[in-house]
């Protein structure tokens, strides 16, 4: 039964595609509609934190100095086998904000994402490359039929099943 995983199980299936999931959907604001762009990301200790490495000459770049609302969206791949609508998924809600070259934090964040997208060295040289930070607030994971979960920036470790937060706020 799906509402039997333990915010443990739903958190490893997290970690698990993460690793797995090079890259996402960053949703942006265009003139008050959605605009998805296919990006890299690394993300930070939990799912509350992602990173970009983004050229302000793209629109999604763009986008975020006009509107920093977003929603990053990440799908393990399809295929023959598969059903697709079976597919771990996460959808995630927040905001953007360039990461300073200055921030403590920065050295580390452009290391990890060195190392995860080494082709990227170059363009760490480009002055209209920057490190941007993605500040989640809500989360939506989906990991099969009848096992969709959500979770908070509140308590990032607590799994909640759709249902259960559903009853619990009165929303149907």
């Amino acid at each position: 039964m799906a509402t039997a995983l333990t915010s443990e199980n739903v958190h490893d299936a997290w970690s698990a595609l993460r690793e797995e999931v090079r890259t996402a959907v960053l949703l942006t604001m265009r003139h008050g509609r959605p605009f998805g762009s296919h990006v890299p990301h690394v993300f930070g200790s939990d799912w509350t934190r992602a990173y970009l490495h983004l050229s302000r000459l793209a629109f999604h770049t763009q986008h975020l100095l006009a509107d920093p609302r977003l929603s990053l969206f990440i799908s393990e791949p399809d295929g023959p086998e598969t059903n697709p609508l079976a597919l771990r998924r996460i959808n995630l809600q927040g905001e953007a904000a360039v990461l300073s070259p200055d921030a403590p934090s920065y050295a580390a964040i452009k290391d990890r994402y060195l190392k995860r997208f080494p082709q990227a060295e170059m363009m760490f040289g480009f002055g209209d490359f920057a490190l941007w930070e993605l500040r989640f607030e809500n989360a939506h994971f989906v990991l099969g039929f009848g096992q969709a979960f959500v979770s908070t920036a509140d308590t990032p470790a607590r799994w909640v099943h759709q249902q259960v937060e559903r009853g619990a706020l009165g929303k149907g």
